[in-house]
């Protein structure tokens, strides 16, 4: 069921449990995010990079494939359809598309061109029936081409953008997408509670969700996260059970080349990661 992000998110504030939001890249993906969630009575955000979205031929393939899937499938749990660091252009494309959710990322502005161009996208969203992230201080690391230096955000610009009406919020807070190095130092938890205290009611992100130690993502949770973005646990867990499959010579057997054998066990291993996260995000039995 395509639905905004809103209901979803402002429900996991008040019930003290995040819904996680899991990156697409292609059909296998969607479909094993959806049978996961399905199962397990959960929300869940699908997120297209815009970088994502091209190599799926477009904004319009994507949506008509989850459109096509959400109905084929049965899904009846809430999902939303959403555009993950999108630039000024890409959200308005998304918007036409057909999207249910959309992010803008500003953080490469400075502050008071991020809170014009968040606030002509989020009258735009709102005008569509759509919801809408924006970020304050970048998050660090590369992903899928978009590059952050990781600083941390500033508080009263959090706050800012959050009396812009947009539906749920981004922030640095020393999170990094892609995986973490070994001398990483780990979230700052006090700049976390400043902005939840700035912020009030609004759901807070946390992006580069894979490889945060789970006390790290349950205490986040507990100070104002509502949606923890997962993408490279599920690349990582793909890649991990395709080359088993490969080595293990099963593409040599019988037909074991076909494409629905060859990316079966990479499919299953995205299912399992996305069941993984939603127990561990409290969104388990929440649709």
């Amino acid at each position: 069921m395509l639905v905004s992000a809103k209901e979803m998110l402002d429900k996991a504030k008040a019930g003290h449990y995040a819904v996680g939001q899991y990156n697409i890249n292609n059909l296998e993906w969607t479909k094993s995010i959806l049978l996961a969630v399905q199962e397990l009575n959960a929300p869940a955000i699908l997120g297209v990079s815009e970088g994502a979205g091209k190599y799926m031929t477009g904004f319009d393939t994507v949506v008509a494939m989850v459109k096509a899937m959400d109905k084929s499938l049965g899904i009846t749990v809430p999902i939303a359809l959403h555009l993950d660091h999108g630039t000024y252009e890409g959200c308005k494309k998304c918007v036409e598309a057909g999207f249910t959710s959309i992010m803008f990322d500003g953080s490469s502005y400075d502050i008071d061109e991020n809170v014009e161009k968040t606030k002509e996208l989020v009258k735009l969203a709102h005008d569509n029936g759509l919801s809408i992230e924006a970020e304050v201080g970048s998050i660090g690391g590369e992903e899928d081409g978009v590059i952050g230096a990781g600083e941390t955000a500033d508080p009263d610009e959090c706050k800012m953008i959050a009396d812009l009406g947009v539906d749920m919020l981004a922030a640095g807070i020393g999170n990094i997408h892609g995986a973490y190095p070994p001398d990483w130092q780990g979230l700052n938890f006090d700049v976390l509670a400043a902005i939840q205290a700035k912020t009030g009611t609004m759901p807070l992100v946390l992006h580069g969700g894979s490889g945060i130690p789970d006390e790290m993502v349950r205490k986040a949770i507990d100070l104002g996260v509502s949606k923890v973005n997962v993408n490279t646990e599920c690349q990582t867990a793909f890649a991990a059970a395709t080359r088993e499959y490969i080595e293990a010579g099963k593409d040599k057997e019988g037909k074991g080349f076909d494409p629905r054998k060859l990316l079966a066990p990479g499919a299953a291993a995205i299912t399992q990661v996305t069941k993984d996260k939603a127990t561990l995000f409290g969104s388990v039995g929440k649709a």
